[in-house]
């Protein structure tokens, strides 16, 4: 496979990857950063896998279920055939909570003619590390680890159990399943039963995809990467994750290699702005409570990332006994960023906290919790915005005073103003007005770089960086003020290539980038759409629809020349910013067409 040819399927506990020909190739339970049960997409010898393999003479083709999370891989030879549904279960109870088992279901469904099958059923628990066995019981396949850990997987299955350990043929000639489960089941998993759960997921799927509106232009890239940001949320806290996976490197063979499987305040805050602008609240109300239960203290700094159950401490490490994705390690578990210094993540907050509370003013839990933070927030950034820090492109390296950074210090200061007219507070206001106005007046004469025509990356920089771009939607500048449409033409010019675009030209700690960062392309287009050229901005925006995989995902990086999809999968940062492009671009249909004819 020589691109990210995946597709995601989860139940908002955990997610798991399927290759376009049907080989289950990461998946970590019970839970999203749990260690890993199949890891061959970081090391195809030893990670692990759970295959169906056909013969030379079927063509296999990949789709999703229209506007669900089920995931249908399609084996033909012209006489023989049959789909393999791949889902994890997700619906609601009749008590209101969530039925979201550590599970996967395979749902084998025969189509036509005698089609024939091997499986290769190859667990490797523990992230690999350590032997794993399997052994065949009277009800289920049992997989233990024989490690430093001690984990267990099942596999249920209607066909024959030894046979699948085996890998021998096994012919199709009814519906049948596979369950793999983190728990030991209470009552014998059944074919039946299996259908029952597939129908009811899809219904939970088709429920909450229905909430998004109908657009008459690119409706169907917007279902599809909302359904992928609704699977990086993670129910039990509110947390939303930058991926789903760890250490798929930016560029091949270097060592760009981070894992994701955390809640950054900034992707999450700027994933939640978005998909409650598609109307999905309950999004946005499960990651306020997530932020709320963050900050106990009115002093305490946010940090800029945290564990999905609210983990302060995320120590990282490297996995050396896994040769990674295409050989290119190191492979990372945990993420040392957690200790950095990032000013930018306060206005972000804030701007989100913001737009919740416009949206939303009658149905906002934790108001006087928001209001606090709201106070603390501005407190911090009074004291600390004229310091550099890491950046939102988390340089490891000397701190500096980013623009970007600098700009959302102005925007959580910019956000709590309009907070205070919210709840009618006119000693804040006038308290925090000079504040703002020194900011605003402090970017202005340090960012713009007269001799270079734009704001620059950091004070007294000659670089350009995307990140620039975002001083628009945030509201620091207009979108037709001179110095802004100078920046983006500037930037178009000096960080596009070959119809992406650069983060920065400069070398950061490993050197020159050599890949292009997903979001900022789709920064640029939108900054285009921004400024009025909006047929340009349209043409660039059809070419890197292009550039997804089959089924219209993407990663966090693209390479320039090859167009191959590099970095962790999906990437929330990339479906967020492809939803606000393509919005620019569609108008809402007409509320008769909004449901469109569900199709299998």
């Amino acid at each position: 496979m020589d691109n990210l040819d995946y597709g995601i399927i989860g139940n908002c506990r955990s997610a798991a990857l399927i290759s376009k020909s049907g080989s289950l190739d990461w998946c970590c339970l019970p839970e999203f950063d749990s260690s890993s049960v199949f890891a061959k997409i970081l090391d195809e010898r030893a990670g692990g896998s759970f295959e169906i393999i056909v013969d030379d003479s079927y063509q296999v083709t990949q789709r999703y279920k229209k506007d669900t999370a089920l995931l249908i891989t399609r084996f033909s030879n012209g006489t023989d055939c049959f789909e393999m549904r791949d889902f994890m279960p997700r619906y609601q109870n009749q008590d209101g909570s969530y039925h979201a088992p550590p599970e996967i279901i395979r749902y084998l469904r025969h189509i036509q003619g005698s089609p024939v099958f091997r499986v290769r059923y190859d667990p490797r628990l523990e992230y690999a590390q350590g032997e794993t066995r399997t052994y065949v019981k009277p009800r289920f396949i049992v997989s233990l680890s024989h490690g430093e850990k001690f984990d267990t997987i099942f596999l249920y299955t209607s066909f024959n159990k030894n046979a699948v350990v085996e890998g021998r043929p096994i012919t199709l000639e009814d519906d049948g399943f596979f369950l793999l489960g983190y728990n030991e089941k209470l009552f014998k998993p059944s074919t039946r039963k299996m259908y029952v759960e597939m129908e009811r997921t899809k219904v939970y799927w088709l429920n909450w995809s229905s909430k998004t509106p109908g657009y008459r232009k690119y409706n169907g890239v917007i279902k599809r990467s909302a359904v992928t940001l609704k699977l990086l949320s993670y129910d039990k806290s509110g947390a939303i994750l930058a991926a789903a996976t760890t250490s798929l490197p930016e560029t091949l063979g270097e060592v760009r290699n981070w894992d994701y499987r955390f809640c950054w305040i900034r992707d999450a805050s700027m994933v939640v702005k978005v998909v409650s602008d598609l109307g999905h609240k309950e999004v946005a109300r499960r990651y306020l409570s997530f932020i709320v239960d963050l900050v106990p203290d009115k002093d305490e700094k946010l940090q800029i990332m945290y564990g999905i159950n609210r983990e302060k401490e995320l120590t990282e490490k490297t996995l050396d006994h896994l040769s990674g994705y295409k050989g290119s390690g190191p492979v990372r578990i945990g993420n040392a960023a957690y200790l950095q210094r990032q000013h930018d993540i306060y206005g972000i907050l804030m701007d989100m906290i913001h737009t919740q509370l416009v949206r939303f003013p009658n149905d906002i839990e934790h108001g006087e919790e928001l209001w606090s933070l709201t106070k603390g927030i501005v407190w911090i950034v009074e004291k600390h915005w004229k310091e550099p820090d890491k950046g939102i492109w988390e340089f490891r390296t000397e701190d500096r005073h980013f623009t970007f950074s600098k700009v959302l210090c102005w925007v959580a200061i910019d956000r709590a103003i309009r907070i205070a007219r919210i709840f009618q507070k006119q000693r804040k206001i006038d308290k925090w007005l000079p504040l703002e106005r020194e900011i605003r007046k402090d970017i202005h004469e340090k960012a713009w770089n007269a001799e270079v025509g734009a704001f620059t990356q950091s004070y007294g920089s000659k670089y350009l960086d995307a990140s620039v771009l975002l001083m628009e939607p945030y509201g620091f500048i207009e979108a037709r003020d001179p110095k802004y449409v100078r920046t983006v033409k500037a930037i178009g010019r000096e960080l596009s290539q070959d119809g992406l675009l650069f983060r920065y030209k400069n070398e950061d700690d490993f050197g020159l980038p050599t890949s292009s960062f997903t979001i900022c392309t789709f920064w640029f287009i939108n900054s285009l759409f921004r400024i009025g050229e909006e047929e340009r901005s349209r043409k660039w925006f059809e070419r890197v629809l292009g550039y997804s995989n089959h089924l219209g995902l993407f990663s966090e990086d693209i390479d320039f020349k090859t167009k191959r999809l590099l970095g962790n999968f999906p990437q929330a940062y990339s479906h967020l910013a492809l939803i606000e492009c393509a919005l620019n671009f569609s108008g809402k249909e007409q509320d008769e067409k909004v449901l469109e004819n569900i199709q299998d």
